[in-house]
């Protein structure tokens, strides 16, 4: 029974809290957590570990009045919980349901939209700023992840934060550092002597005196910071934050509720600034998820009792097919090296890096340092594939341009995730990589309608003269047959499946499945329709589309991607360009907005991407010219 979770309806209730009941309610709201996740899938580990330091942020400051901007905001859902959303918490990542990142739209405590790392920091040096300006007071904390500082922005953030020095808080949630026994002891009493107010009014007495000192005063003082600093590398954490203009306070026990009160009280007391250290374990209070952290981050619905995962049938999925035909390409050509940042298991390296580790590389949280990596090793001789979700490309939009397509280098983008993903949303949705890739020159961007063809498109990129991109769909396969042995593709060189006397759909990638079962559809209602499998949005198969033009004169093509700038926007341009005037196209695909989160099939229903959609949409569009 959760006696006192039923009790929370808002911060201001855990503010009634005794310690001992703080203690109570992270059980219940683990057990909350781990009941909800096994039904819904979610981030599971890294809000496991963090329901302390929620609690205690939640305690000692005013939220919405104070902002708590969490870096990539999976670990938000303690704070959903305690923000007023416990009753809607079960909805969570479903269709309409509560998001499973921070929403502004969602609640006035939510203050700033994540689901991409490294943003935190930038985010409330801005919100600090505008406060600043409006000579308003409130507080304004970045609560980042150690892995989220291996991206690049935290630190110009950091940087940029300790050069303006204004009132900032930055919790660095550490779920990797482990203090053994003989340093802890040394980092307590670190980290007391630190936060003690009366060692702040110290440090200054002693600076104001000393540079009293007549003649001697200005060099002892500096002979004093010298040997202060010197020492300082020695023996305290923390000192490159303190050399970036913040004051750092810890390591502090992540899971201690006193300990972080007090702490975070005295954080809350000082100008300028402040690196609050936490250490924490991912995945606390469930042992399947402390065991096996990397498992249960972000995880599908599983078994509580044993953490066993409810896997929905056996295909293959198109992340395993990349990964084992990766493999087995490297084996026959040592040139091929693997890239990827911070997602081995997510893009399936982690086979490759266990057979290759010398010619694997995992870059941690940093998209852009792995393009021009990957430039740098092209430019070398060499064949790398960077394994990149959809989404996170978008972050490395720049280095595709000016370090790798400019250049013409033999770089293999394989984006994962591309279309829409599901249940995390419109930060993790890719619907933008074929508008965002198809203008670049020197750019080929392929798309698999199956997972046999995905092998066949990743031979075609490796042995390739220049930059080529494959983006293909997350989950399983179709459970075609894999054929060997490996052959490259002619690029730009469309596959005709059907033909048609009515009409024909030209399908890229996932959608070539539904549009031949909509053929089917169509079928049955008198309307012939042909389809293709595009394989290539970039080039195009311009002879193709000319013998459709004239054939049937309707061309409808598929896509799962935004329609502005799309596969559709592809074809359209180059009808015009051709002056096929009587040729009508039709382009299906989403729409001008953010994808909401839902599952994968819902989404494809809701936006008329599936078989009876397709069919339903064709079949309208074809009474306007009498084709019933």
């Amino acid at each position: 029974m959760d006696e006192i979770l039923t009790m929370i309806d808002g911060p201001k209730d855990v503010k009634k809290l005794s310690l001992t009941q703080l203690e109570k309610l992270a059980g219940e709201i683990r057990g909350l957590l781990i009941h909800t996740v096994s039904q819904n899938g979610g981030h599971l580990a890294p809000n496991l570990g963090v329901v302390e330091l929620t609690l205690a942020l939640h305690r000692v400051f005013d939220s919405p009045r104070d902002r708590i901007i969490w870096d990539v905001g999976h670990q938000a859902y303690v704070h959903k919980i305690i923000t007023g959303r416990r009753r809607e918490f079960s909805t969570l990542k479903q269709l309409n349901g509560i998001s499973g990142f921070p929403k502004r739209s969602e609640s006035p405590h939510d203050a700033f939209g994540t689901g991409h790392s490294s943003t935190s920091i930038s985010a409330a040096l801005g919100m600090a700023l505008a406060r600043d300006l409006s000579r308003e007071q409130y507080h304004v904390l970045a609560v980042i992840g150690d892995g989220s500082l291996t991206g690049g922005q935290a630190y110009e953030a950091l940087n940029h934060a300790g050069h303006v020095g204004t009132n900032l808080k930055v919790i660095l949630n550490d779920n990797e550092m482990s203090i053994a026994k003989n340093v802890g002891a040394m980092a307590e009493y670190l980290a007391k002597m630190r936060t003690d107010p009366a060692y702040f009014k110290a440090k200054r007495d002693i600076e104001y005196l000393l540079k009293r000192i007549p003649s001697i005063g200005e060099s002892v003082a500096r002979t004093v910071e010298r040997v202060k600093d010197s020492l300082k590398y020695l023996v305290v954490p923390g000192v490159i934050f303190e050399e970036l203009g913040f004051t750092y306070l810890g390591p502090i026990d992540g899971h201690s509720l006193a300990s972080l009160t007090e702490v975070l009280q005295t954080a809350k007391s000082i100008q300028g600034p402040v690196l609050v250290h936490v250490v924490t374990c991912k995945g606390k209070g469930y042992s399947p998820a402390e065991c096996n952290a990397g498992k249960f981050h972000g995880v599908g619905p599983f078994c509580i009792e044993t953490g066993e995962i409810i896997k929905n049938g056996t295909k293959p999925t198109y992340t395993g097919v990349f990964g084992d035909t990766l493999i087995q390409l490297a084996e026959d050509n040592r040139d091929i090296i693997a890239i990827t940042a911070a997602m081995a298991e997510g893009t399936g390296l982690r086979k490759f890096a266990g057979r290759f580790p010398e010619r694997f590389f995992d870059v941690g949280i940093a998209e852009p340092h792995a393009l021009t990596l990957a430039a740098g090793l092209a430019a070398g001789g060499k064949r790398p594939v960077v394994a990149i979700y959809s989404t996170f490309g978008q972050r490395g939009y720049d280095q595709i341009i000016h370090d790798i397509c400019l250049q013409d280098l033999p770089v293999t983008l394989a984006f994962d995730r591309a279309g829409v993903v599901g249940e995390d949303g419109p930060t993790h949705q890719g619907v933008f990589d074929l508008s965002y890739l198809r203008h670049i020159p020197n750019l080929t961007v392929m798309a698999p309608k199956d997972e046999n063809e995905l092998r066949h498109m990743l031979a075609t990129a490796v042995a390739g003269a220049g930059p080529m991109a494959i983006r293909y769909p997350r989950g399983s396969g179709l459970g075609v047959n894999l054929e060997e042995p490996l052959r490259p593709l002619e690029i730009g060189r469309a596959e005709e499946l059907r033909s048609g006397q009515n009409v024909v759909l030209v399908a890229v990638g996932a959608m070539v499945d539904p549009c031949l079962k909509a053929s089917d559809l169509l079928a049955g209602r008198g309307i012939n329709a042909g389809v293709v499998n595009a394989r290539f949005v970039k080039p195009l198969d311009e002879d193709l589309l000319r013998k459709l033009a004239r054939e049937t004169g309707i061309i409808v093509t598929v896509e799962d991607n935004i329609l502005a700038g799309g596969f559709g926007s592809a074809v359209l341009e180059y009808i015009n360009s051709q002056n096929l005037h009587w040729a009508k196209v039709l382009r299906i695909g989403y729409p001008d907005r953010f994808i909401e989160h839902g599952s994968r099939n819902e989404l494809l229903d809701r936006y008329k991407l599936t078989a009876e959609g397709i069919a339903a949409t064709v079949g309208d569009y074809l009474q306007r010219f009498g084709v019933r």
